[in-house]
């Protein structure tokens, strides 16, 4: 609990320069990059490259620079993450087209003759792109939040809870449900620049990527404040079952510090049940097949008791 219980990277003033400014750095090239790129490359096929290529990046420095030991990559857990990469680019994206928040929202919006608000087209670059972030992390704040606090959306986010370690991709590692419900938003109700959406994904991928990242940062004081952070998110994880009811927002903490749900602090031992690893048919199953036993459990005759003589 605490920054000050926090270690700090250590070694000569060029490694500590680089593992300081390294995050500040990389938010404010892709904001360069994407309000002056020209329209012939500012196009969601580069965002998908930049956000691989970085990815890989950090995979790297993963390997280089592991901040827990016990953290690092074996080769089942890096196939498993990759399994669910894939995915989430595949089935999961197939069926967001047809069911997901984009549909819905379209449908409302049909159905009650509502116009968009086409006033926001007006507003500067950075601040729809600041505006499509905020609402969908918002949105997620209380999807999180309510997986939580609400059984039947816990049975799918609690496979999420059985990582016993954070990675690049342990993002994508869950139930195909939950993966599905927490990308979920609302931001298609209002009119953005396409250049706008571009912007704000390149800004999420600068900031909330370190969620699940096995490198340690000398974290600049004012993100910490503002921004999710790799150690935010362990204590998310931790094996503390209150701990774990913290820290809900993907992106920006401070949605957390507004509604007293933020821990600031570290973890290393993650998991549930002692830290015991789910395997992946049990990932695919364990929703299910946990919300039979306890409907089998509520509804299940208990014979009659007999009164001691």
């Amino acid at each position: 609990m605490g920054w000050e219980n926090v270690p700090r990277v250590e070694g000569g003033p060029v490694k500590q320069a680089f593992f300081t400014y390294f995050q500040p750095a990389v938010l404010f090239a892709i904001i360069l990059f994407w309000c002056y790129a020209p329209n012939s490359i500012a196009k969601a096929s580069v965002a998908i490259g930049i956000g691989i290529a970085f990815k890989v990046l950090l995979l790297f420095l993963e390997w280089l620079f592991p901040r827990h030991d016990s953290w690092k990559l074996t080769w089942k857990e890096l196939t498993t993450d990759l399994f669910y990469v894939g995915l989430g680019y595949t089935a999961i994206r197939i069926v967001d087209d047809y069911i997901g928040s984009g549909v819905m929202v379209e449908s409302i919006q049909h159905f009650f003759h509502w116009d968009k608000f086409d006033w926001f087209l007006g507003l500067p670059i950075l601040v729809q792109a600041f505006l499509i972030s905020f609402i969908f992390d918002f949105g997620q704040y209380w999807m999180h939040r309510g997986m939580h606090n609400w059984y039947p959306l816990w049975l799918p986010h609690s496979v999420h809870h059985y990582i016993t370690q954070l990675n690049i991709n342990k993002g994508a590692v869950g139930n195909p449900v939950e993966i599905f419900l927490i990308g979920l938003g609302i931001g298609g109700f209002f009119d953005f620049l396409p250049r706008a959406a571009l912007l704000a994904g390149g800004i999420g991928m600068a900031i909330s990527t370190y969620q699940h990242i096995n490198v340690r940062f000398n974290t600049p004081a004012w993100w910490r404040f503002l921004f999710n952070t790799t150690e935010h998110h362990s204590v998310h994880h931790s094996l503390d079952f209150e701990a774990s009811r913290s820290n809900y927002s993907g992106t920006y903490i401070f949605i957390d510090r507004m509604f007293g749900t933020c821990v600031d602090g570290e973890a290393e031992v993650l998991g549930m049940e002692g830290g015991r690893r789910m395997g992946l048919r049990e990932q695919m199953t364990f929703p299910f097949t946990d919300a039979w036993k306890t409907i089998k459990g509520k509804f299940a005759r208990h014979p009659d008791t007999v009164p001691a003589e």
